[in-house]
């Protein structure tokens, strides 16, 4: 319940902030064409997205009879999480990592690396699993949508009207001399970021969220914790060999490496963190 309140609270703030931007910068039917198109990027990517990134990856229909046993776990925790059974993938590469995605649960899929076919449990392999059936129950890929859709529309209008500040089409501009282009410029390069920041935190709420729900799905906090742990440093001697920023937040470890300032802009929350929360909730019982 916290992770979801946090999520339609951060929702609102990005939508207050694109109605804000498109009044001060755009006026209103610059708002209203900027949006209207990230809607029409962002919806064909709602629809095309799950083939977009299993081809990215080189994911490949798993077959059955020679991964039956993965196949009986999916098949047992969707019925546990009541959706529809997803296909099912294997990505041909050595590093341990899985991800899921589908525009809804009845058009929703698994993919899971050979690495982590190998160095994961029974149980923890559940878990992890357990955990991407939570993103495609949640719906995840739909807010995930709906946020890329009002974040890319905040930066196209400030995009636009910074080229409309450098040619001097700007009526505002040039109504308020150059104090007020001064403050337009700085605008339009703070409030895409703040947009970025609000989207990246949503996506971290999410993660709480799957791991949260995965666990209740597998009835294993701990079989989860314990993936990620071994996850985490199995993904840093072994990284993704094909990485991509506008996929790197499907995966249950994120395999884009960062330090520093870059944790803040990472898409998943810190590990440490998931962890203690999962070993919180199976000390709760």
């Amino acid at each position: 319940m916290k992770n979801l309140f946090k999520t339609t609270f951060l929702l609102t703030l990005l939508t207050l902030l694109l109605v804000w931007i498109g009044a001060a910068l755009g006026g209103r039917q610059g708002m209203i064409i900027a949006f209207c198109f990230a809607l029409v990027l962002n919806f064909l990517s709602y629809w095309f997205s799950d083939k977009i990134a299993l081809a990215i990856y080189r994911a490949k229909p798993a077959p059955e009879a020679k991964f039956a046993h993965l196949y009986k776990m999916v098949s047992e925790l969707s019925s546990a999480a009541k959706i529809p059974m997803p296909k099912v993938y294997i990505i041909p590469v050595d590093a341990p990592n899985a991800f899921a995605m589908g525009r809804n649960p009845k058009h929703a899929a698994v993919a899971v690396t050979e690495g982590i076919l190998r160095i994961l449990s029974e149980d923890e392999l559940r878990g992890v699993i357990a955990h991407e059936l939570a993103h495609v129950k949640n719906r995840d890929t739909l807010i995930q949508t709906v946020v890329a859709t009002i974040a890319g529309a905040i930066s196209m209008i400030a995009y636009m009207a910074r080229w409309a500040l450098i040619f001097g089409t700007g009526s505002r501009g040039r109504r308020g001399g150059s104090g007020n282009a001064i403050g337009v410029l700085v605008m339009t390069i703070i409030a895409p970021i703040i947009a970025m920041l609000i989207q990246l935190a949503i996506s971290r709420a999410r993660e709480y969220q799957a791991d949260e729900s995965g666990a209740k799905i597998s009835h294993s906090p701990m079989s989860l914790a314990q993936a990620l742990k071994k996850l985490t440093l199995a993904s840093q001697r072994v990284p993704m060999p094909i990485t991509n920023t506008s996929t790197a937040h499907l995966f249950i470890v994120n395999p884009l490496s960062g330090a520093g300032m870059m944790k803040l802009f990472s898409t998943h929350p810190p590990m440490e963190e998931r962890i203690a929360r999962l070993e919180k909730m199976s000390q709760n019982g």
